[in-house]
């Protein structure tokens, strides 16, 4: 006997239409119309046939059509330096939250902190027409948003200001929060204290080395250059700033940690160490009140959901001029950076 070959069904179709929707249920297409975009003039019975239909066969509205006369396509971009970095969870989650209570969808991405791919997703998410944008900056030059936001795309900075064009921007307060920091190990007996941060092209990490430099001169210290040290926040860079600035002999007795990465990284070097040395951290991480871990606590989520307050005002009309928003910091003390120098 000859083998019937079989053809398994095909898994993906092609998807049901409206006009599908109108013939299932003997009506007019203008009467689908109505029910899928819940306007007047359908009767309850019609309205329960035409509905009876769309469940039946599955079927959901094709939402390019509404963007086209509406000119809103009811969604906003996020783009963050990094997805992975605990900082941007409660952040993005804040900003999904504000933008699911005015019916707008997020989507969002990572630069990786490359200023060309953040540009990339930018002005990718720009070509899919997204209504406005929320961006935490890698790169020193945004003059290629202008003529998206001539259009109308609007846009708000957050953690870093927009370099060499005007927009508003939602920043914690870095100079503030790092010399609040510094001060507090200078109030528990701390005179060599060291500074591990980021990159020196980024804001934050200027301004937090600002505000070390501030409380370390309102104190009348004189900062050694061996007590500083920016750069990338990979491990083994952190830890070999950190063991350099721990080792000879008057080495330092407390540090100040940049960000969360490079906090992780010191309470590993310091772990290792017989010699007791105070922390004080920028930023939370986790597990930090179980470790004892003293930091200068950003409110992220606080910063995600006034971002997205303030990007959606502008979608609803505010014209005034380029704003400035800055969230201050707050110091939670733990233990670490209460240590004494030893």
């Amino acid at each position: 006997m000859a083998e019937t070959t079989r053809h398994p069904e095909p898994r993906y179709g092609n998807r049901p239409t409206m006009k599908d929707v109108a013939a299932r249920a003997g009506v007019g297409l203008k009467t689908v119309s109505r029910v899928v975009n819940s306007e007047p003039g359908v009767t309850p019975d019609t309205e329960r046939r035409v509905q009876e239909a769309i469940d039946a066969l599955g079927f959901r509205r094709n939402d390019s059509a509404r963007v086209l006369r509406k000119g809103r396509t009811a969604s906003i971009g996020l783009v963050l330096e990094d997805l992975a970095d605990p900082f941007y969870g409660p952040l993005s989650r804040a900003v999904e939250e504000v933008a699911r209570a005015h019916g707008a969808l997020l989507i969002n991405g990572s630069s990786a902190e490359d200023p060309e791919r953040e540009q990339e997703l930018v002005l990718a998410l720009c070509a899919r027409r997204v209504d406005g944008l929320i961006v935490i900056p890698a790169g020193d030059d945004h003059r290629y948003l202008e003529p998206e936001i001539k259009a109308g795309i609007a846009t708000v900075f957050v953690d870093r200001p927009a370099g060499r064009i005007d927009a508003d921007m939602v920043l914690s307060d870095s100079f503030g929060g790092a010399r609040e920091g510094v001060a507090h190990l200078i109030a528990h007996g701390h005179r060599r204290i060291g500074f591990i941060g980021d990159q020196p092209r980024i804001h934050t990490a200027t301004e937090r080395l600002r505000g070390y430099h501030t409380a370390m001169t309102d104190a009348g210290i004189t900062v050694e250059d061996s007590w500083v040290s920016l750069g990338s926040t990979d491990p083994g860079r952190v830890r070999r700033a950190a063991e350099t600035m721990l080792c000879g002999p008057e080495p330092v007795t407390a540090l100040f940690s940049g960000n969360n990465r490079v906090t992780v990284t010191a309470v590993r070097v310091l772990a290792d160490r017989e010699r007791p040395v105070a922390l004080v951290g920028f930023d939370d991480i986790e597990l930090a009140d179980l470790l004892g871990i003293t930091v200068i606590s950003q409110d992220a989520a606080a910063v995600g959901r006034t971002a997205a307050e303030h990007l959606f005002r502008r979608l609803d009309g505010a014209d005034h001029a380029p704003a400035r928003v800055e969230l201050p910091t707050r110091l939670i003390p733990r233990g670490s950076g209460e240590l004494r120098p030893a």
